[in-house]
C-alpha cells in the first residue's frame, strides 16, 4: 500500500487561490470521496494527489516523500488517474485502450512481456471487459466504456487509483454498476481509491472516509456516520435535509426538503 498526503497545500490558478494550507492524511486501504460544492476546490485538489498540478506552496507527499521531486515513472507506478470524461482516438478497441495502463513499466525497447500481458487480461477480467475486448470504444454504453476506462487504470498496477467524478453523465444503473465495481476493487484487491462525487448518498453509501471542502479548505473529514450533520449540510451544501439510517447498510441517508440560505 501507498500513502498520500498534503502538508500546507497552497494551489492556484494564476492569482486565484484555489486551495489554501491544506494537510490531509488519506489512509491506506480505503475508499475516500472527496464532496463539496461546486467550485470548492475537489478536482482541482485531486490533479495536484495526482502531480498534474504543481503547488504554489506546500506539498504532497507520496510515501513521505515531495511527489513533485520523483521521477514520473516511479509515480505512475505507484498512483493512476482517471480524469473526468477522458477521451481516445476513434478506431480503438478496449483492449487496445487498456494497453496504454502498462506504458509505465515497459523498458524502453523492451516489448510486451508476459506479466505485461497476464495484467491486461486480469483488469478486463476485474471489470467484465473481457467480452468486450475487440470492441470499438465508440460502440460501447456509457458504463461500459467508463469500466473499460477503469480497466486501463487497473492495467497499470498501482496501489492508488484516483477517479474525479466516475459516475458524471452516467445513468443511474450505470452510476451503480461503476460504484459496485469500486467498491469490489477495494474489498478483494485492496486498491486504495480516492474520488471525487457529487451525490452525497452514494459518496456516504460506498466510501469508508469523507473529506469535505468549502472554499478551499478542509470543512470536515472522517467516517460518514461520524460528520454528516444537519450542521454539515447547512453550512456546506446550503440544504435543510433529514438524515435517516440507511436500512441496508446502517450509514447515513440524506432526504433533503429545502434550503438553508438563498444563493
Amino acid at each position: 500500500m501507498s500513502d498520500l498526503s498534503t502538508r500546507n497545500l497552497h494551489l492556484s490558478y494564476g492569482s486565484k487561490a484555489i486551495i489554501e494550507d491544506m494537510s490531509i492524511d488519506l489512509t491506506s486501504g480505503g475508499i475516500i470521496s472527496l464532496i463539496g460544492p461546486n467550485g470548492s476546490g475537489k478536482s482541482t485538489l485531486l490533479k495536484s494527489l495526482a502531480r498534474l498540478l504543481p503547488p504554489s506552496s506546500g506539498s504532497v507527499m507520496l510515501d513521505g516523500k515531495d511527489i513533485h521531486r520523483l521521477p514520473t515513472k516511479q509515480v505512475a507506478q505507484k498512483l493512476a488517474i482517471l480524469p473526468q470524461s477522458p477521451s481516445a482516438p476513434e478506431g480503438l478497441t478496449v483492449e487496445e485502450l487498456v494497453w496504454f495502463g502498462r506504458h509505465p513499466h515497459q523498458k524502453l525497447l523492451g516489448g510486451k512481456s508476459k506479466e505485461d500481458q497476464d495484467l491486461v487480461q486480469w483488469a478486463l477480467t476485474q471489470t467484465g471487459m473481457t467480452i468486450f475486448a475487440k470492441t470499438l470504444l465508440e460502440n460501447l454504453s456509457g458504463g461500459q466504456r467508463q469500466r473499460a476506462w477503469i480497466a486501463m487504470s487497473l492495467a497499470q498496477g498501482t496501489p492508488l487509483l484516483l477517479l474525479d467524478e466516475p459516475t458524471t453523465y452516467l445513468d443511474l444503473s450505470h452510476q451503480l454498476e461503476v460504484l459496485h465495481l469500486i467498491q469490489r476493487l477495494n474489498k478483494d484487491q485492496k486498491k486504495t481509491i480516492l474520488m471525487v462525487l457529487h451525490d452525497l448518498n452514494q459518496a456516504v453509501r460506498y466510501s469508508s472516509h469523507l473529506v469535505v471542502v468549502k472554499e478551499g479548505k478542509v470543512f470536515a473529514q472522517g467516517e460518514p456516520a461520524e460528520i454528516m450533520t444537519h450542521e454539515l449540510l447547512q453550512e456546506v451544501f446550503g440544504l435543510k435535509a433529514h438524515i435517516i439510517e440507511d436500512p441496508d447498510t446502517g450509514k447515513p441517508h440524506i432526504i433533503p426538503y429545502g434550503i438553508a440560505r438563498i444563493f
